[in-house]
């Protein structure tokens, strides 16, 4: 006989997935070609970039943080790439090891960032909020300076050797959906069953409980930015093939995104459970609502941003609920 606890786990569980199917449905009710491959393909190449990032978000917010520079970031981080890359062609001149070099470029300024962010939180002891809020105007301000207010271009050969990373794949997969799928394995995997992830709900759940079973939380919680600056390189490697170049403009929103399909996805925002596998879901859900609007031409494209924004909202009042009903 299942207890009141079993069923309002199931619904909880079973939330993010029964959305995910109405959305299809309703999907293919609206649209003849939403259920092709090539759309499908697309949503997910797409959703790919804040899917990254929103696995590494899962374990920020997990332990009880917030990261609200991740869109600079990444475009910070292109643009830095793509100013490495260009720089280095008289040298390395076109071909696979300036790619290589590039990626490294990107993941080693990805770590500087979570790494510089982190420290500030937990060396510093500013709160997380003000910390990325600052470095989220930081971040963006560099890279609209770099850019000189307009756009940073790979070199066009480069362009076209690095296209096949967004544009190839394997067995008719695109290479960032492969990506996506690798690292969402292996978050859900390091959340479930490493210590890592274990410390990382202890630490969000109460800290002080945590630092008194020997989890050296400030260590922690550094490894979660770090972890997430390394993602958000990640993700940036495989969206700069994609255009080809970086702005002031780039990745904006991409931090209201990650967030709002961590929250979607079941992960508790003031910390102490996350769900890897949920934030995929989120991701993939809020993916399909910007895919079926812009299909079925239902509201203007410049309304999505305001879409995201109250789908957190009640995402959040839904958890609020849940926690004073779970509570009585």
């Amino acid at each position: 006989m299942p207890t009141a606890q079993t069923r309002k786990l199931s619904l909880s569980t079973l939330g993010p997935l029964a959305a995910l199917i109405v959305l299809v449905v309703l999907g293919a009710f609206l649209n003849d070609n939403f259920l092709s491959s090539g759309n499908i393909t697309n949503v997910l190449a797409r959703s790919a970039f804040i899917g990254m990032i929103a696995v590494g978000m899962t374990f920020v917010i997990t332990s009880g943080g917030l990261d609200l520079s991740v869109g600079s970031m990444a475009a910070f981080i292109a643009g830095m790439m793509i100013m490495a890359m260009n720089a280095l062609i008289p040298l390395m001149g076109i071909g696979v090891p300036l790619i290589l070099a590039g990626m490294v470029v990107a993941l080693v300024c990805g770590l500087l960032a979570g790494l510089g962010n982190g420290l500030l939180i937990t060396r510093a002891r500013i709160e997380p909020f003000i910390v990325t809020l600052g470095t989220m105007g930081i971040f963006r301000s560099l890279v609209t300076w770099l850019a000189d207010g307009g756009t940073l271009s790979l070199n066009f050969e480069a362009r076209e050797l690095y296209r096949p990373v967004y544009y190839s794949g394997l067995f008719g997969i695109a290479w960032p959906i492969l990506v996506f799928a690798l690292v969402a394995v292996l978050g859900e995997l390091a959340m479930r069953h490493t210590r890592f992830g274990r410390y990382c709900e202890a630490i969000g759940s109460n800290d002080k409980v945590a630092r008194y079973s020997a989890v050296k939380v400030e260590r922690m919680q550094l490894y979660t930015y770090v972890a997430l600056g390394l993602l958000v390189g990640l993700a940036t490697i495989m969206y700069v093939p994609r255009l080809g170049s970086a702005s002031g403009s780039t990745g904006t929103l991409w931090e209201l995104e990650a967030i709002a399909a961590v929250i979607i996805g079941g992960t508790a925002l003031k910390g102490g459970y996350g769900r890897v596998w949920g934030t995929v879901v989120g991701v993939i859900i809020l993916s399909l609502i910007d895919n079926i609007l812009n299909l079925a031409d239902l509201v203007s494209p410049y309304l999505n941003g305001a879409i995201q924004g109250v789908i957190i909202v009640l995402a959040v009042v839904l958890q609020r609920e849940k926690s004073s009903a779970d509570g009585r």
